[in-house]
């Protein structure tokens, strides 16, 4: 994992917090890029993470945050487990564009999280986005809904470094380890996206399109195969692949479909692929 701040310490020291971000690889398709910033992104006590909508939510609806199950403040989640309805009182430093901390949100729920196939925790706030948008000026980050496309140009926005790295979408796992976790069809990051702890959970922005198409988790720190902080590529032949200095995202596409009128969890929902309890 692109591991919670306090474990990250020593790995910190040697890449430089105050390191410039990362230099954009050449995009592999013209697109017009829009602005890409800090507004709607939030910090985490260890991680980074982002206010979203999806598609068919309303201004009224509770805002949600996404960040990563690992960032779970009550421990990561066991292999096959999935947490949901959990009662929570965690905090959220709102950021504007500038990457200035204009205010506080609070959860009050665990809506959703887990390590399974994926890593997302997706919390409910005390809030709402018109609430939200009223008082900071701040709107969502939109959730796109269908899978993302190899070469995409991508930027991964920490809110708690308050640092952006720019590459592309380099191409996609069939399976990948790290430790007793498995996630499918991750999202590879060409070089330029050097992610470091306390950037778990940043929302991964498509250029083209300023929306959310995975959220960063995890990297292959040393070189070892399959461990902690370690993840290695599985191919549908059983083949391990290990890249050292490479990064990773899990898509988020798939979640739209699991929620329904007011924002509301609803596994059973046509289309609803996300792991069940």
């Amino acid at each position: 994992m692109n591991k919670p701040l306090l474990a990250a310490l020593s790995s910190l020291a040697i890449a430089g917090v105050g390191a410039a971000p990362a230099v954009a690889a050449p995009q592999a398709k013209a697109a017009a890029a829009v602005t890409v910033n800090f507004a709607g992104t939030v910090s985490l006590s260890n991680c980074s993470g982002s206010v979203i909508r999806f598609p068919n939510s309303a201004d009224t609806d509770p805002a949600l945050v996404l960040t990563n199950g690992h960032c779970l403040e009550t421990g990561f989640p066991a292999p096959g487990q999935v947490i949901t309805g959990q009662s929570s009182s965690r905090s959220f430093g709102l950021l504007n564009a500038s990457g200035s901390r204009v205010g506080t949100l609070r959860a009050n729920q665990v809506v959703y999280s887990t390590m399974t196939d994926t890593d997302v925790t997706i919390y409910r706030t005390t809030t709402t986005y018109a609430a939200i948008r009223s008082t900071y000026g701040i709107s969502p980050l939109t959730v796109q809904d269908t899978h993302p496309t190899a070469g995409t140009a991508i930027k991964v926005v920490s809110g708690y470094w308050k640092r952006t790295y720019s590459c592309n979408i380099d191409g996609f796992v069939y399976r990948l380890k790290e430790g007793d976790w498995t996630w499918k069809d991750s999202v590879r990051y060409t070089s330029a996206c050097n992610t470091i702890g306390g950037t778990s959970g940043s929302p991964v922005i498509d250029t083209s399109t300023g929306k959310v198409v995975a959220v960063n988790n995890t990297g292959n720190e040393d070189g070892e195969r399959c461990t902690e902080n370690n993840p290695c590529e599985v191919d549908e032949s059983g083949n391990v692949t290990v890249r050292q200095g490479i990064n990773y995202a899990e898509e988020t596409y798939l979640i739209p479909a699991c929620f329904t009128t007011g924002n509301k969890l609803n596994l059973s929902a046509a289309g609803c692929a996300l792991p069940k309890p």
